[in-house]
């Protein structure tokens, strides 16, 4: 619709850190809310989740043994969301906006059909997947019914992310984070509910996370289907592409590989988290759930990199694209170094809010807040690497360079220097050793790719001058 052609931001010119400065900012505060869901299900499981110390310390363990299981079953599909948002990006750098409707259309049917997958697996299998990763029995009781109410709503969770992550391709990331602030306030207020007057305990909290994830999948289905902008979306239109199904495949299954192959070493890590006691797996869910607001800021930029690479790649801006990436890498660096350090003297006191008079998961966690925390800006420069490979193009070079870096090491690690040492402290040194590595990685091969790009657009620009100075 041409009335809504230029309802979005133009990445491809214009002063570069004000405009990450205005698309990273809402992108944390949404991500910030979409990570209370899983703390306001984590505090409210750890203080209420039963009637002793003990019972409520099964309760946490029991959410934060699924996380990375979770994590791990969603990843493949929401990684398609990432095609998504790149394709749109480069089309919108290209002004091409009958191809972005016909992305929209295409993606949002893919979302539909991977959200029916991801629901019937983590339903099914939720008990024998769980039994592979060790969980004691006494978690297990509470940790299945979880898992599969939360699965409930894994088709809304999948839409959801699809045209997030499509809006923020055209620089729209506050609509997503008002759609986001409704879902948590009903996620709090359903949490609380489930657990305190009805007593349900993890599976509560489970029931009310799927709830939310409706609340939010509505909200922005229903503005797309509203706005005459370049996310517009006609029910009636919903097709598969194949031109445009093929774009996106080429890009999400990559990276959707990517994050199932980090969830994977997760798991493997989770489980042998789970072979050191009740306590550790305790302190282990509310170390990561503080750790999961740093990374929230630290993926912000990694979606920024995305966007702004890939409009630029679109309109074949390749100077800009470096100045792009680096300023995006500056800024998650600092950004990371900074947080990291502020956060690490709160650390007992933030612990204490997920595991109250249990000070044997307290003293855990902190060995993981000590560990990661002042080098997370690390991870950070991982994931900016990563999104400068992915809009580029190179989504596959990426998950090569994430499997061997990252994941297999941490395998690696897990089997060698874990199983000669098995300390909770030798199992995070493999975060920290993975993120650099891979990190450098990441960043010389999307600079050499970038820079093969230069060279030939300038060569195609050099042949074209001189065939028209010719004809002349």
């Amino acid at each position: 619709m041409v009335s809504g052609q230029k309802k979005f931001r133009d990445y491809t010119e214009g002063a570069i850190l004000p405009q990450l400065a205005g698309f990273v900012i809402p992108l944390i505060v949404t991500g910030v809310l979409q990570l209370l869901f899983n703390t306001a299900d984590i505090i409210v499981v750890g203080r209420w989740g039963g009637n002793t110390p003990e019972e409520c310390e099964t309760a946490l363990a029991a959410v934060g043994s699924c996380g990375a299981l979770i994590t791990l079953l969603i990843n493949l599909f929401i990684g398609l969301s990432i095609g998504s948002g790149v394709v749109v990006a480069n089309d919108m750098g290209a002004k091409k906006y009958d191809d972005v409707s016909r992305t929209v259309h295409t993606s949002v049917l893919t979302a539909l059909v991977c959200g029916v997958g991801a629901t019937v697996i983590g339903i099914l299998f939720a008990r024998p997947l769980l039994s592979l990763m060790g969980t004691e029995d006494v978690v297990m009781e509470q940790a299945v019914p979880y898992m599969r109410a939360y699965f409930c709503g894994a088709i809304a969770n999948i839409l959801y992310n699809y045209c997030a992550s499509m809006l923020r391709s055209t620089g729209d990331t506050v609509r997503p984070l008002l759609f986001l602030s409704a879902a948590g306030v009903l996620n709090v207020a359903l949490n609380l509910v489930m657990v305190l007057v009805f007593h349900l305990g993890a599976i509560g909290v489970g029931i009310a996370t799927a709830a939310s994830h409706w609340l939010s999948c509505s909200l922005i289905i229903g503005f797309m289907i509203r706005t005459d902008g370049p996310c517009h979306l006609d029910i009636r239109k919903l097709h598969i592409h194949k031109d445009k199904l093929k774009r996106l495949l080429a890009i999400g299954i990559p990276a959707g590989v990517q994050g199932m192959l980090f969830s994977i070493s997760n798991v493997l890590i989770q489980s042998s988290v789970n072979s050191l006691g009740k306590a550790v797996v305790a302190g282990n869910a509310a170390a990561a759930n503080v750790e999961g607001y740093l990374y929230t800021v630290q993926n912000s930029f990694y979606q920024a990199t995305l966007t702004f690479v890939g409009q630029n790649v679109g309109a074949q801006n390749y100077k800009r694209v470096r100045q792009c990436i680096l300023r995006c890498a500056l800024s998650v660096a600092l950004v990371g170094l900074v947080l990291g350090n502020l956060i690490r003297p709160f650390g007992e006191s933030l612990l204490s809010l997920y595991a109250p008079e249990n000070p044997a998961a307290i003293a855990a966690g902190m060995k993981r807040v000590n560990l990661t925390f002042p080098v997370y800006f690390l991870l950070g420069l991982m994931e900016t690497g990563s999104g400068l490979l992915r809009g580029l193009g190179k989504s596959l070079t990426s998950t090569l360079v994430s499997l061997i870096g990252s994941c297999a090491l941490r395998v690696v690690w897990v089997y060698t220097v874990f199983a000669a040492m098995p300390t909770i402290e030798v199992l995070y040194l493999s975060y920290p050793i993975s993120w650099g590595l891979t990190a450098a990685t990441h960043y010389t091969l999307g600079l050499s790719s970038l820079h093969r790009r230069r060279k030939r657009e300038e060569k195609r620009t050099s042949e074209e001058s001189l065939l028209a100075a010719v004809q002349e």
